[in-house]
């Protein structure tokens, strides 16, 4: 009686699993059918048909925002009637961007803000609160490169490229994230790279640095959702190289470099859909994967001799200063 009485309870929770895994199954096919559905129907749908978030007295804060494509996201931000905060350490960047903004009598505040030094993040952000009030989106966008190859990469530059490109993400986003989850709104933007989905030529330090943006951008979603903070936003931008001086001597072979103004309209129109993943141009989110899909040797073969891509980037020579990523 013993043995049947516990081979009768292990038959029906044996049989209640089986239930809750088919029933799992029939959720996740049914939402599968629904979430594609819902993405077709929004890459195709005309721009006049997409939701789109107004940005009007929206406090923004841009990081490497005096010039490149920060320099494009803040005047298009102005343009939309955004409260622009920009983060830079280039003072004479800066005061060129105040004299476009005053032309345009467009509404702008600037701080000399070194993104690496994690106490003077703490303390701007602080004094951002206290002067303009508390940030609506954040925009990680100051980036370096050393535009050498590995063995001649100087240790130093390594160190600067990991601090600018990585660790300063931790410091701004921890600066702004708590007040967002307070508020139950908030938008934070990473600017990574296609460098952070495929390996590139003289960019061990850059390519590393974007493919960890890629972990922390990921593992934050994740934690966010998880804990029910669905209303803070995350996206992440991953554009091709971008014609701001930050990649001179470059020279694709498959397309031409972006221009800043293309890049920052295309990220302007990702936070107003609150789009999670863009690569830009589109075209690059479903080929570069093909990567893990084929031979290592045929992978190099079509890197090689088909895109060249180390053959672009022989006469690749950055500027070292803090740029836009």
């Amino acid at each position: 009686m013993f043995i049947c009485f516990h081979l009768k309870m292990w038959f029906k929770e044996f049989i209640f699993r089986v239930i809750a895994v088919v029933w799992e199954f029939l959720v996740l096919c049914t939402l599968s059918v629904y979430y594609y559905t819902e993405a077709i129907l929004l890459t195709i749908a005309p721009s006049f048909l997409r939701n789109e978030k107004c940005l009007k007295g929206k406090r923004i804060v841009i990081t490497g925002g005096a010039g490149g494509v920060g320099q494009e996201l803040a005047l298009r931000f102005g343009r939309l009637r955004a409260k622009v905060i920009i983060w830079d350490t280039n003072e004479m960047a800066i005061e060129a961007l105040r004299v476009r903004f005053y032309n345009e009598g467009l509404e702008l505040h600037t701080y000399i803000v070194d993104v690496t030094d994690r106490q003077s993040v703490y303390k701007h952000a602080n004094l951002i609160k206290d002067e303009q009030g508390p940030v609506d989106i954040l925009i990680n966008n100051a980036g370096v490169v050393a535009g050498e190859t590995f063995l001649d990469i100087p240790d130093e530059m390594v160190e600067k490229t990991f601090q600018v490109n990585v660790i300063s993400h931790y410091w701004t986003i921890k600066a702004f994230l708590g007040d967002m989850l307070k508020r139950r709104k908030g938008h934070i933007v990473t600017v990574g790279s296609l460098t952070g989905m495929l390996g590139t030529y003289k960019c061990t330090d850059y390519s590393a640095t974007k493919y960890a943006l890629h972990g922390l951008h990921e593992s934050l979603v994740i934690e966010l959702k998880t804990h029910g903070h669905d209303n803070i936003n995350i996206t992440l931008i991953n554009p091709f190289f971008i014609n701001t001086g930050m990649f001179a001597g470059c020279k694709p072979r498959t397309l031409p470099m972006l221009e800043p103004k293309d890049v920052a309209r295309r990220i302007v129109t990702a936070i107003r859909r609150e789009e999670t993943f863009v690569t830009i141009p589109a075209s690059y989110r479903f080929l570069i994967p093909i990567k893990y899909y084929v031979p290592a040797k045929l992978c190099w073969a079509v890197m090689y001799r088909v895109i060249q891509g180390p053959q672009s980037m022989m006469g690749f020579k950055s500027r070292q200063d803090i740029r836009a990523a």
